[in-house]
């Protein structure tokens, strides 16, 4: 039993210093959504787009979103996003760096042609 335990601390402490790595200087461009549980318009994008439509989608796939409680505070890896005060914000990240963000959300249509000109930006990679 001892060791089982032991098993599934090494596991969840390497699995924890895998993501943080990789969100943190991994070239791979990921969308943050800053969220909260009592926000309304994080429901709203939830229900109108969600994690499973953005994933599915070509912007999706060029950026996988993360999603983040900002109640419980930021992730030691995302520690370098300030200024932030308004849920949901959506900061594309690459590099361990800020590429621009969507703050608010105001229906799908808008949020989809916003995210298209946010993920423009990282070029043809």
């Amino acid at each position: 039993m001892r060791h089982a335990r032991l098993t599934r601390r090494r596991f969840a402490a390497l699995a924890f210093g895998l993501g943080a790595a990789s969100a943190r200087g991994s070239p791979e461009a990921r969308l943050i959504l800053l969220e909260r549980r009592d926000c309304p318009w994080c429901r709203l994008w939830l229900r109108d787009v969600g994690e499973r439509a953005w994933n599915a989608s070509d912007l999706g796939r060029r950026a996988p979103l993360r999603r983040v409680d900002v109640a419980a505070g930021l992730p030691e890896d995302l520690q370098f996003l300030s200024d932030w005060r308004l849920t949901p914000t959506f900061v594309l990240v690459k590099g361990g760096r800020e590429i621009g963000r969507i703050l608010g959300y105001a229906g799908a249509d808008f949020f989809w042609q916003q995210a298209e000109a946010l993920l423009s930006r990282l070029g043809d990679d």
